[in-house]
């Protein structure tokens, strides 16, 4: 058990008929003294099953989980750990006759089908992509097709956790819009393409994430049967990062706080990260009306003075106020700078190892970037490696086509299954030959270069290889070929088996082995299990309704690899975000940091001069400010209303990362930023400003 502060202590140990609302910046031993009081309310002999812990993410729930699968915890029944969309699932699924019956679905005598986002994503691809290549909708939308999907769903999500129906998403979009009159005909077509996609949900029984929340706040909640359930089996609540969660999710606790026998409420101040997902700060913190009293927590356990003072001047320079003495910042920040970019992550790499050599370990150290692009992941981690740091990145919105486990995966299931009739090229074969055979690229170039014949998918033997060239590739590299050439031929000549049970029984039975590649990576492993996880969720989405799909030889497996190839992003996995057990530096976005909601004792900031670090990504089809509960009806968005939120929003965010800061961080700046150009964001302006 950590040390407590008295207070801290009075939270954890208040009475069992209390309800507390407590308020106070990031490291100010929020999130413990939640972790104690469940600690405490099961020593107590709170039934274990009676407490709810409730976050807006399930990777904020880390701290608890830690405590809850620890081996030393009581034995019992388990904690209920959950979000407004897990607990919005249990119930659909739980009252589903009920529910069916209400919302209007098709076949409300049928199952309900549970959708993930990639996909909620593949079937609106299915839906809109005749209507992008026979009607021209979007035909003046330039982003991926797969941002286009996925923005569609984020304005039904934005309906749903807000709570206006759906069917007003472009009108709302519509009647704030001031500029060319094409971007109107947009709205329109996301509009008409969010009302197919949801009659489609219900004449087949899919439910997304929006129809699952829409379906418990309008339905569920309001039944008395259903929400008695509730309200009888959680006696306890737990409710952690109020500030990031939806107004709908708020609106319902605030209507439940009563029931409970006890509550603690933990709300971060200056946070609000998840604003442009709909998290909702201002309808979280009134909450605390409710509550029995209001408790502020204003000491960090984090930052160090002189941290706090910069970012206390960081923020007003932000904000345009008046920059208070900063006396002792120069010691919470230091300069890298260079000419060109890749002198300066040369820089970086070059003070991370001897940050270590001073004795910091390299999980006290974190490189963000506001953007984490692919050819920044792979520099900075190259250098890293070759420095012999250890190293590791997150990146939610990176997708699994682009991890080389999965690519290795995926190509070796093309080659197992030919009549899928996809051709990998001789440079995937290869990197897969590499990967899987744990080798290094010359040898598994040159053993595919002979091997494998990408017309007919034919891989022939290592004994019809020229002896002299065997010794090349070397004999133990041609065992491990052949044993997994034999494997796949087998696989072949066998009944094919669904994807993720194909890739279950490839991994265990050769790849994961001695000598492979798999055998001791356990990148790899996490990859592999977020691969499979991906595509049997996907295979138990698609089942029900495939044979409704335009192909009678329509194959699942197939199918989820043409989905990767469009770009459909994969499902958010849990284990990607847990903190490994590896001593490594952490490369990662900026806010992805910031949702993993933990402290370090150093932190790198590349490229502060970026305009990245505070102006939103283009977002042509939906607009997180224009629909949230704050927006007046009517009123227009114009330019001074984005200047004020990129203000806002980077004053947030910047006050966030320092209060997740020990000791120091370092701004990283080459003349030239990564793309080539010059560059003199807001960020960096206002460092000059506080500096001079």
């Amino acid at each position: 058990m950590p040390s407590l502060s008295l207070i801290q202590r009075q939270i954890v140990e208040s009475p069992l008929d209390s309800r507390l609302f407590v308020t106070g910046k990031a490291g100010a031993g929020k999130t413990t003294a939640g972790v104690e009081r469940v600690r405490y309310l099961l020593a107590q002999g709170v039934p274990a099953d009676s407490i709810l812990l409730l976050t807006p993410q399930r990777t904020l729930q880390e701290p608890y989980l830690d405590l809850l699968e620890s081996p030393d915890r009581m034995a019992g029944g388990e904690v209920t750990s959950a979000t407004i969309g897990g607990l919005a699932r249990r119930m659909t699924d739980l009252f589903w006759s009920f529910a069916a019956e209400q919302a209007g679905f098709k076949n409300p005598d049928l199952p309900p089908v549970f959708l993930t986002l990639e996909t909620a994503q593949y079937y609106m691809a299915h839906l809109v992509r005749p209507l992008l290549d026979e009607k021209g909708y979007f035909e003046s939308v330039t982003i991926n097709r797969n941002r286009l999907y996925s923005q569609i769903i984020d304005n039904l999500n934005k309906a749903a956790v807000i709570g206006f129906p759906h069917t007003e998403i472009g009108s709302r979009l519509d009647s704030a819009w001031f500029g060319d009159p094409a971007q109107r005909r947009i709205y329109a077509d996301a509009q008409e393409c969010a009302t197919l996609f949801r009659q489609f949900c219900l004449d087949h029984n899919l439910l997304d994430f929006s129809l699952q929340l829409e379906i418990f706040a309008n339905i569920l909640w309001r039944n008395e049967q259903a929400r008695s359930y509730l309200t009888q089996t959680y006696r306890h609540l737990i409710y952690d990062n109020v500030e990031e969660d939806v107004p709908r999710s708020h609106d319902i606790i605030r209507e439940w706080l009563p029931e409970f026998e006890s509550a603690l409420l933990l709300y971060d101040e200056g946070a609000g990260y998840r604003s442009f997902l709909g998290g909702d700060a201002v309808s979280g913190f009134a909450l605390s009306e409710l509550c029995d009293s209001v408790i502020e927590l204003g000491e960090s356990f984090v930052s160090s003075e002189n941290v706090i003072r910069l970012s206390n001047a960081l923020v007003s320079a932000i904000r345009h106020e008046e920059v208070v003495e900063a006396g002792g910042t120069e010691s919470a920040m230091d300069f890298i700078t260079t000419h060109f970019h890749p002198e300066m992550l040369d820089d970086v790499t070059a003070k991370i190892a001897e940050l270590i050599g001073g004795g910091i370990p390299p999980v006290e150290i974190v490189v963000l970037a506001p953007y984490l692009s692919d050819a920044l992941r792979f520099s900075i981690t190259n250098r890293l490696e070759a420095a012999g740091i250890p190293c590791r990145t997150h990146r939610p919105s990176r997708s699994l086509r682009d991890e080389a486990a999965s690519k290795t995966l995926l190509t070796l299931s093309a080659l197992a299954h030919p009549h899928w009739n996809i051709h990998p090229p001789k440079f995937d074969a290869a990197h897969a030959f590499m990967f899987a055979l744990n080798t290094d690229l010359v040898r598994a170039q040159l053993l595919t270069e002979i091997v494998y014949r990408q017309r007919d998918l034919r891989l022939s033997t290592f004994d019809e290889i020229k002896p002299d060239t065997q010794e090349r590739i070397t004999y133990s590299l041609g065992e491990r070929y052949s044993i997994l050439r034999n494997w796949l031929e087998e696989y072949r000549a066998s009944q094919p088996l669904p994807l993720d049970f194909f890739l279950r029984k490839l991994f265990g039975e050769v790849i994961s082995q001695p000598d492979y590649g798999f055998h001791s990576n356990l990148d790899a492993v996490r990859v592999a299990a977020s691969l499979v996880e991906s595509i049997k969720k996907f295979r138990n989405a698609m089942e029900p309704t495939y044979v409704n799909m335009d192909s009678p030889a329509f194959d699942l497996g197939r199918e989820y690899i043409a989905m990767l190839e469009d770009g459909v992003l994969a499902a958010q996995y849990l284990e990607s975000w847990r903190t490994e057990d590896k001593d490594a530096v952490l490369v990662a976005p900026a806010y992805t940091f910031l949702m993993m909601n933990r402290s370090v004792t150093v932190q790198f900031w590349l490229d502060p001069g970026s305009t990245g670090w505070s102006q939103r990504v283009s977002q042509p089809l939906t607009q997180p400010f224009v629909l949230s509960r704050h927006w007046e009806a009517g009123r227009l968005w114009v330019d001074s209303d984005e200047v004020n939120a990129e203000t806002e929003t980077l004053a947030r965010l910047v006050g966030g990362l320092l209060a997740r800061c020990r000791e120091k961080i370092y701004l990283a700046i080459s003349d030239l930023g990564e793309s080539g150009f010059e560059q003199r964001g807001t960020l960096l302006r206002a460092f000059q400003k506080v500096m001079t």
